[in-house]
């Protein structure tokens, strides 16, 4: 008799922005863990040839679309911003579709667990997807720095960015998990490396 293999339970994987959050999730990658990202799953769902992509340029019309076909992300961004109820009618369409994205991808892991990584986890309420919540932390001065370092860009941008994400109490309130990244790189792999020894011991996937 065949007894069913175990599916993977599912951690969720957030943080702010400068958090780390990718950092540690690449970390998970190289330790064998099946990872989807939320960013990706987001772009995939509206790529050329996808169902969405017809549905939004039939709703906002040919000027949100380039000239290779591909979505003009700060067009349509543009609408949306200025018009609330364009944007509710975006992420209606977008959201179940997103979701099925990002659960058809889980659903291929062959790791013990699998991570969904989501910078609006807890906002999005992809949290409920999940088993368990990691939060990867950090002082908001130090999200700031590290974010300046990385992307060029300006402190008050860095701030608009922090205002739409959920505060750090919020965040950290979901958690099960929680890393306070304010140390080295080589110190947030040793914690990602403890906390997969400890997942390796949990059981309870969607059986």
């Amino acid at each position: 008799m065949n007894t069913p293999v175990e599916k993977p339970w599912i951690l969720g994987l957030t943080g702010g922005i400068g958090s780390g959050k990718s950092a540690a999730a690449q970390h998970f990658i190289d330790l064998g863990i099946h990872v989807v990202d939320a960013d990706h799953a987001a772009r995939w769902v509206v790529e050329p040839g996808r169902p969405a992509l017809v549905k939004i340029a039939e709703h906002f019309g040919p000027g949100v679309l380039q000239a290779d076909g591909q979505l003009d992300r700060a067009a349509l961004r543009k609408l949306i911003f200025e018009v609330p109820d364009e944007r509710r009618w975006l992420e209606a369409l977008l959201h179940p579709l997103i979701g099925k994205e990002i659960t058809d991808h889980l659903a291929l892991a062959k790791s013990p667990y699998a991570i969904l990584v989501s910078p609006l986890l807890i906002e999005s309420g992809q949290y409920a997807m999940t088993q368990r919540v990691l939060v990867i932390d950090a002082p908001e001065q130090l999200q700031i720095e590290r974010t300046l370092q990385r992307d060029q860009t300006t402190e008050q941008q860095v701030q608009a960015i922090l205002k739409v994400q959920s505060s750090r109490q919020d965040r950290v309130s979901h958690a099960d998990d929680v890393v306070v990244n304010d140390r080295d790189l080589a110190w947030l792999h040793s914690e990602v490396e403890r906390l997969h020894h400890y997942y390796l011991t949990l059981r309870g996937g969607q059986s």
